[in-house]
């Protein structure tokens, strides 16, 4: 294996955004899920991910749902920051990696402001050596589009690839294409597994 592909979210980064709302935002629990699911499960989030929808706009779809929590809504977004989950043990590790000659890229679905707002003072960007997001070309995974573009991009072949993603149905989806796939089902696991690289 030469090269390795990460996803970013519940990946090189982990989200907090139940705490964000109870703990950060004094949300009661039933109501901070609420938001969640009206959000994350809404059909214009993978739109807000492929980049045809503004925040400004996402925030107006969710607030149609759930009209009560609008206010609630609106800070949910405008405090982005608070929903990340900075992961150093990651990032320690994929500097040993390439170091031992792996090339690394980014494969993720995240809206442009959003994904500026998550990588900020990560470092992420300077480890790999280069990526797609889905706002960037207007697709998402795990339509077969965006694993393509990357390997187009960057002269890759699948069956070099092993990609890590916290979702079954992308890493599927990359398997489908050649490349060798990992589920991510926490931080720990993730480190292990790159430990045996």
């Amino acid at each position: 294996m030469k090269h390795i592909i990460f996803d970013i979210g519940s990946v090189l980064i982990g989200y907090r955004w139940q705490d964000m709302l109870m703990v950060d935002h004094g949300m009661p629990e039933e109501a901070a899920w609420k938001i969640g699911r009206t959000v994350f499960n809404s059909p214009y989030w993978s739109k807000y991910d492929a980049g045809l929808i503004t925040t400004a706009e996402m925030i107006e779809y969710a607030i149609q749902d759930i009209p009560e929590l609008a206010e609630d809504v609106k800070w949910f977004f405008e405090h982005a920051e608070l929903m990340r989950v900075k992961r150093p043990l990651i990032w320690e590790e994929m500097k040993i990696l390439r170091k031992k000659g792996y090339k690394m890229y980014l494969l993720s679905n995240y809206s442009g402001e959003l994904l500026n707002i998550h990588l900020k003072d990560t470092g992420i960007e300077e480890l790999v050596d280069g990526g797609v997001i889905s706002y960037q070309i207007h697709h998402v995974k795990p339509e077969p589009e965006i694993y393509q573009y990357l390997l187009d991009k960057y002269d890759l072949k699948a069956e070099d690839c092993l990609f890590f993603d916290d979702r079954e149905d992308n890493v599927e989806a990359a398997r489908k294409l050649g490349f060798s796939g990992i589920v991510v089902t926490g931080e720990e696991q993730l480190l292990e597994e790159l430990q045996k690289l």
